[in-house]
């Protein structure tokens, strides 16, 4: 039975009737550096890293003589090409596969010559060039969600069966996304409508998840699993928008606009999207502005133990990605 066929039935019964990021791309895709200050990049977890080029784009444009190229890891030793680190011999370097140890500050120290055309004297230039590597994830999505209907009276156990009756209905929509309803919740409150009098109205809320039991197999192996549960519960916020948009459409055109007592409220329904970040990532719109909706690997001296949305201060939290305060 259509689900909202099975609500209006109920309710007769009841009353009688849903990057890599840096602004310093150039057309081939390289990223360039800046002198006296650090390019902040991030990459999504998993993938490869933007190609970083070890110069700044005014020098990329000009002859370089004698270039050498010597790059300096996190871990503040010299990096050398191998199955995740690609170095070019034009000094280009990319990161694969990348993962949480591999956030932090690579620096790249490029040596040329200048020669001067009359004595051919020779003196050697050096630049260094910052980057700031971060690794991200995208949100993990839930929907908070609000909708009102009218009752008869705030006072009798039709409002806890109709509760019960929706709530049911909502998770049977959405059950083979592996999404479900959470924190679920109404009161009932007296409302003077416009030329109607005082009216009694359920005001109902709830939280619709993506994690409801077997989400983790839902994701066949997939490395970006959150890709599958915000795919999932986008299509569980557009059903259960179009179960509410049917409520308004069945009794407005099929009770020959005489309302049971109890009828959802048309225009009542609210949804706000709520993000959360897996455990080692957080949200900071000040420090990550240019990616200010990426769940950001923790920094040193940060955590976040669960589904945060900021990471915690934790002076002995070391390294990137930190889950738990040593």
């Amino acid at each position: 039975m259509r689900a909202w066929v099975l609500l209006s039935a109920v309710l007769s019964y009841l009353t009688g009737v849903g990057w890599q990021r840096s602004a310093l791309h150039n057309k081939k895709g390289f990223i360039y550096g800046t002198q006296g200050r650090p390019v902040k990049i991030y990459v999504k977890l998993r993938d490869d890293s933007p190609i970083l080029a070890c110069m700044d784009f005014t020098r990329a444009k000009k002859e370089t003589v004698d270039p050498t190229y010597l790059w300096i890891g996190p871990d503040e030793n010299a990096l050398t090409g191998n199955e995740r680190i690609n170095i070019t011999n034009t000094g280009k370097l990319m990161v694969k596969d990348f993962l949480e140890p591999l956030s932090g500050l690579y620096t790249c120290t490029l040596s040329y010559k200048t020669v001067k055309t009359e004595t051919q004297e020779e003196k050697t230039e050096k630049r260094r060039y910052d980057f700031m590597l971060f690794a991200y994830r995208e949100p993990d999505y839930s929907y908070q969600m609000a909708v009102r209907f009218t009752t008869k009276s705030c006072i009798g156990k039709h409002n806890d069966l109709l509760f019960r009756v929706l709530k049911k209905i909502l998770n049977n929509l959405i059950s083979d996304l592996t999404c479900h309803v959470i924190e679920s919740s109404y009161k009932c409150h007296f409302v003077k409508i416009p030329k109607h009098g005082l009216m009694h109205e359920l005001f109902i809320a709830f939280q619709v998840n993506p994690f409801a039991s077997g989400w983790k197999a839902a994701c066949n192996n997939s490395i970006d699993c959150e890709d599958v549960t915000n795919h999932n519960i986008l299509q569980a916020r557009d059903r259960i928008e179009e179960f509410f948009r049917s409520q308004a459409h069945i009794f407005y055109h099929n009770f020959n606009k005489t309302l049971p007592a109890m009828h959802f409220v048309d225009h009542s329904f609210q949804i706000i999207r709520l993000d959360s970040c897996r455990p080692g990532f957080g949200k900071n719109e000040v420090l990550h502005s240019n990616c200010a909706s990426c769940c950001v690997v923790c920094s040193p001296g940060t955590f976040s133990p669960d589904v945060d949305v900021t990471c915690q201060t934790c002076e002995s939290a070391r390294n990137y990605g930190a889950k738990s305060c040593p």
